[in-house]
């Protein structure tokens, strides 16, 4: 219930689930550098999915067809953003992938106003302008777009389109099920992409900690923790919390990383971060009034 006195616990659940985010891009980075990369996320998201079925054995089969559909679709994308994410980790420094990835707070009200014919506001559009500008800096490179930053921006969409889908069909009596199936179907796509390679096992105690932490703590937890956490907090509200993500990713790939920040990297990660939170922080009463009536 929104407004309940586990609130504050809720704000302090989200957070700590955007520093587990915030964290993987640097333990990714270094894992794809010694594993294939659809045979780590084949991996990860196979571990996360088992682990959240054997936790609640029944929370599929109580799913409706349509909802059993819906979750499909909706791992389909998350599938396209964390596959993309993954590639563009390994051409790209983890403090811009952070960020860049981090646009999914812009592109969502966007692809809502092209898909779902809902206005797009003013501070949505100065969002765009801005994050246009600090995207240029981060990723241009004279006058070409860098490779990761590029594919980086897919992602972004990628997951734009997931949380769209999710605001569309997701209800609480679903939300567990529903989280299964998606990470059930990212599995799926991963394990016949990495099957003629090999799907090997992680070489190294390094990167089986890394698949661990990624599978168990960011993907298992970090999905339960956000639908937890969003039950007792206004859409606006988590929303603003998840830019976090972002800033822990630019901590991260500086303090445990090799990432350099520069002039550049500096204001363009600034601009980009003003950009989510003029997004979130705009004119959201509809929007959140929409959100409040499919969750009753």
């Amino acid at each position: 219930m929104k407004g309940s006195s586990r609130e504050p616990i809720a704000v302090l659940t989200l957070l700590f689930v955007c520093v587990c985010w915030g964290s993987t891009f640097v333990v990714v980075k270094d894992a794809v550098e010694r594993m294939p990369v659809m045979d780590f996320l084949a991996w990860r998201f196979a571990i996360a999915a088992l682990v959240m079925a054997a936790l609640r054995p029944r929370a599929v089969a109580a799913l409706s067809p349509a909802a059993r559909r819906h979750g499909v679709v909706l791992g389909l994308a998350l599938a396209a953003g964390y596959v993309a994410q993954t590639f563009g980790l390994e051409r790209t420094p983890a403090t811009v992938s952070g960020f860049i990835t981090g646009l999914f707070v812009v592109f969502t009200p966007l692809c809502s106003g092209l898909l779902l014919r809902q206005r797009v506001d003013r501070a949505s559009w100065g969002g765009v302008a801005l994050a246009t500008i600090g995207l240029a800096l981060l990723s241009l490179h004279g006058l070409a777009v860098g490779t990761g930053e590029a594919i980086t921006l897919l992602c972004a969409v990628s997951f734009a389109l997931h949380i769209v889908g999710l605001g569309q069909w997701s209800t609480p009596q679903d939300a567990y099920g529903l989280a299964v199936v998606q990470l059930a179907t990212v599995a799926v796509v991963c394990i016949p992409a990495a099957a003629p390679d090999s799907l090997a096992p992680p070489p190294d105690a390094g990167v089986w900690l890394a698949v661990l932490l990624t599978s168990l703590l960011a993907t298992a937890f970090g999905f339960f923790g956000q639908t937890w956490a969003q039950a007792h907090l206004a859409p606006a509200r988590a929303a603003v919390v998840m830019t976090m993500e972002p800033v822990f990713a630019g901590i991260f790939g500086v303090t445990l990383g090799t990432d350099r920040i520069g002039p550049r990297t500096v204001v363009g990660s600034l601009l980009v971060l003003t950009a989510m939170l003029l997004v979130e922080l705009g004119p959201r009463q509809g929007r959140d009034a929409a959100v409040e009536r499919l969750e009753t």
